[in-house]
């Protein structure tokens, strides 16, 4: 067994869009850690809370950028949701589906009876992500939610990262059916258990490594589910709200990007850093030394989550620490 981190686990389940990608282009060093985790005969799971794509139209996408993704090493949110609806009604059960054309087929495949409109008796609602989804999308699922059909949501992501920015995401129009109906749908993506049970089983693992770029869904996910994390700082997370992670929050592991994985595990687990002194004094945390950032990031978190967490103010002695601070954006 190797000293780095791949050689610890026998199956990666990797994040998209801000982890194993950036909008078209693949993210650092991606495509050659993930080539080599496969040459080690590491599992390979491209797991997506994005219900709008089927696991054909992911695999494709992700071998143009040159991943030579195969699509049973795809897992979806809409296969978890539907995995749901299967395990909570007969086969041949109605249900009426808010997403994209890729959950409608999740559904079918399951052997439930999908509609649009609440015209008939209907037994559940499904709710992914779709760009074309519109209000009177929502008030159909309304009407049946409110007549007592099973809700089921996807994923709660609140947005939904593009080029352009942040834009809502599938949360979101969950929130606006929340708030017609009072009701609380179960949720199938991550940070719920399904979406990652699913890949778990698909890759037959014992030992698999969640990574992310996020910690609300990826980080916390991975924390449900009972399983180790790495954090990699190609997407969404800065540097400050990883040291003001909640407990479920907090990965074991962090790295700039995936080639991470390919270093020793003593490197990239969180904990104290050579060349780094770091010192937690109330809501304060005093930086000494220098070196890298990202070893730096490592020794605040440490430091600060065993001081109890929260939002602490950082300082810096010495020039080392002022220009690492510097480029993490904090203090």
């Amino acid at each position: 067994m190797s000293d780095d981190l791949l050689g610890t686990y026998d199956a990666l389940l990797l994040d998209l869009d801000g982890t194993v990608y950036r909008g078209g282009e693949a993210a650092p060093g991606a495509v050659p850690t993930i080539r080599t985790s496969r040459e080690r005969g590491v599992g390979v799971r491209f797991v997506t809370n994005n219900a709008s794509r089927s696991p054909q139209q992911v695999a494709a996408h992700l071998s143009e950028l040159g991943f030579a993704a195969e699509v049973p090493e795809v897992s979806t949110s809409s296969q978890a949701a539907a995995a749901v609806l299967a395990e909570h009604l007969p086969a041949g059960a109605t249900v009426l589906v808010v997403g994209a054309q890729a959950l409608v087929d999740e559904v079918t495949a399951v052997g439930l009876r999908t509609v649009r409109e609440f015209s008939g008796p209907v037994d559940a609602v499904v709710q992914g992500h779709s760009p074309d989804t519109g209000w009177r999308d929502l008030a159909e699922a309304c009407l049946a939610i409110r007549a007592g059909a099973l809700w089921v949501a996807s994923n709660v992501d609140a947005t939904l990262p593009t080029e352009r920015g942040e834009l809502p995401g599938n949360g979101s129009m969950v929130t606006a059916l929340r708030a017609a109906t009072g009701q609380e749908p179960i949720v199938a993506g991550k940070p719920a258990r399904p979406l990652m049970d699913q890949a778990v089983r698909s890759a037959d693992a014992r030992r698999p490594l969640v990574v992310g770029d996020r910690l609300d869904t990826d980080i916390a996910g991975a924390s449900t589910a009972g399983l180790d994390a790495l954090l990699v700082l190609t997407g969404v997370c800065t540097p400050a709200q990883l040291l003001a992670a909640s407990p479920q929050e907090r990965p074991r592991y962090l790295a700039a990007d995936l080639r991470g994985l390919l270093r020793p595990v003593t490197e990239v687990e969180i904990g104290e850093q050579l060349g780094w002194h770091v010192e937690a004094d109330g809501t304060r945390l005093i930086a000494k030394g220098s070196g890298d950032p990202v070893a730096l990031l490592r020794a605040l978190c440490s430091a600060w989550w065993a001081a109890g967490g929260g939002c602490p103010q950082v300082l810096a002695e010495g020039p080392g620490a002022a220009a690492a601070l510097e480029l993490l954006k904090i203090g």
